[in-house]
């Protein structure tokens, strides 16, 4: 049987093992053999940690909440409790960021966890806004418009006229004089 060699295709495919190991420490961005084992490996260490990465950040939020609790004098896990006992559903993520940028509302989310703790409801105070009254327009009556059928003017072509230029054709060959050429022989 004939042998049959790898050529371009063997190389391309280390090529491009090579050049996702590029950065590595080592052999292992320059050595086919240990670059291929090591991308391996990175590749369950990126799986792990995608799955990771979401544990990682609800620690983090639950950690700024129990932070603001704690300055409101509740802990995080009654806090928890009383938001789902008055059937508020905000996520941690959400909760994180009100306790950080608004700190006066997180008081208020407070306040209705620790009434629902207590089995009372929240009746937030009675705000009264001022309505601005704009004077509408009065609508006329109206009355249905007559379409009017328009006509489009089309431009005619202009003619071309051809007795103009016979003139001036025959204008120049009357004022030009004909002009002789003079043979001249060699001696």
């Amino acid at each position: 049987m004939a042998r049959v060699k790898g050529g371009t295709v063997a190389r391309n495919r280390r090529k491009k093992v090579l050049k996702e190991a590029k950065g590595y420490f080592g052999s292992k961005h320059r050595l086919y053999k240990t670059a291929k084992e090591q991308l391996l490996h990175s590749g369950t260490y990126a799986y792990k940690d995608r799955k990771r990465k979401k544990r990682d950040f609800r620690k983090l939020w639950i950690t700024r909440i129990n932070a603001a609790c704690r300055e409101n004098n509740i802990s995080y896990s009654k806090f928890i409790n009383g938001l789902n006992k008055a059937k508020l559903s905000v996520n941690r993520k959400m909760l994180s960021e009100i306790a950080i940028t608004n700190p006066s509302s997180f008081k208020d989310l407070v306040e209705i966890s620790k009434l629902a703790l207590e089995g009372k409801e929240y009746s937030p105070k009675k705000v009264e806004l001022k309505k601005e009254v704009k004077a509408e327009p009065k609508k006329e009556d109206t009355k249905p418009v007559e379409k009017k059928e328009t006509v489009k003017k089309v431009a005619k072509p202009v003619e071309k006229k051809e007795s103009t230029k016979e003139v001036s054709k025959t204008t120049v060959k009357k004022d030009v004089k004909p002009v002789v050429k003079k043979e001249t022989t060699k001696k």
